[in-house]
């Protein structure tokens, strides 16, 4: 009977192919690794894969076959269990689409935290330093440039985290280390032997009263957003906005003005609204730091998501059950 189940790969795998195909021993191994959203339809509406149990896929695979939206998953075969996603964001997979098939979600929020944290830092401490223009400008043979300013010590500077899930937890932890006092909000306040001394705080108070704002939560209909012009009108004058989560979670258009008016003193950026396209005002003004989505970019970290992401498959479809499910599907 296990041997007519199998698991498709869409995608690459880059680091764990090994592991991979260990898993013939439960499963018969398919591979989608290129082609197009009509062409893999076509294929689905075919029955080539109607004996799929466990699909992989990553944020890199959306190119290949779109995001997987309501269209999409009414074409999956009906076989489908599971979804074990490589990325810690899974704004691509309409979540109510699946679970309405009856189909578990994973996603790899564990294995990218460190990382991305790392990258938190950078892009506080580059914000914190307007690092831009010196940067460009010693490549120029420009020596610090014309623009050069001062910039300002982490030290003794609130730090405000929004979302404070295992990446905001990281941040928070790093940032205690330049001397910086730590305040946040979630939608729920974390139990007191996770906070590590973080404040809990509204909303509008984490906004009035951070120095600096590390964005750390999921994309979904509610956070799409959460930080526009009302938000920017509470904050401090001179705030430094970081955002290593998703794009959309910032109105660009209102960053922009922000950041031209001087009420954001800098803002450091991994991820953008309409990626790869970086709003032209962003380029354009050398007080944004900006990096190209390179949050879990390391060699040891893609190597933990891949091998979470067969962890999950393996231990669901060995009946028990995904090791990281979403939290929207989570059962309370």
């Amino acid at each position: 009977m296990t041997a007519q189940r199998a698991a498709l790969l869409i995608g690459k795998i880059t680091h764990c192919r090994k592991e991979w195909q260990a898993l013939s021993s439960l499963l018969t191994l398919k591979e989608y690794e290129s082609g197009s959203r009509e062409d893999f339809i076509k294929k689905l509406q075919a029955g080539e894969y109607d004996d799929v149990v466990a699909i992989y896929r990553s944020n890199d695979s959306t190119p290949i076959t779109g995001p997987f939206n309501k269209e999409l998953v009414q074409h999956l075969p009906k076989s489908l269990k599971f979804i074990t996603h490589n990325g810690a964001g899974y704004d691509n997979i309409e979540v109510p689409a699946v679970t309405d098939r009856g189909i578990e979600v994973s996603s790899t929020p564990i294995a990218v935290n460190d990382a991305t944290a790392d990258i938190a830092i950078l892009l506080m401490l580059g914000a914190l330093r307007r690092v831009t223009t010196p940067f460009t400008a010693v490549r120029n043979k420009e020596w610090r440039g014309k623009a050069f300013g001062l910039g300002h010590d982490p030290k003794k500077k609130v730090l405000g985290v929004l979302g404070m899930g295992g990446i905001g937890q990281a941040v928070a932890h790093r940032a205690k280390a330049f001397g910086m006092s730590i305040q946040y909000h979630n939608r729920n306040r974390l139990p007191e032997s996770e906070e590590q001394g973080a404040k809990y705080v509204s909303f509008d108070e984490l906004m009035k009263t951070s120095d600096v704002l590390s964005l750390n939560l999921a994309l979904n209909a509610s956070t799409r957003h959460i930080i526009s012009k009302p938000q920017f009108d509470l904050m401090k004058d001179g705030v430094i906005i970081v955002n290593t989560a998703r794009g959309p979670i910032i109105d660009e258009a209102a960053l922009v003005d922000a950041l031209n008016s001087g009420k954001v003193f800098s803002a450091g950026l991994d991820v953008f609204e309409e990626e790869p396209k970086i709003h032209p005002g962003l380029l354009a003004n050398e007080n944004a730091v900006l990096l190209p989505h390179i949050g879990t970019a390391t060699w040891e970290t893609q190597r933990d998501m891949e091998l979470l992401v067969l962890e999950n498959l393996r231990s669901a479809v060995e009946g028990r059950g995904l090791v990281t499910q979403i939290p929207e599907q989570k059962k309370k």
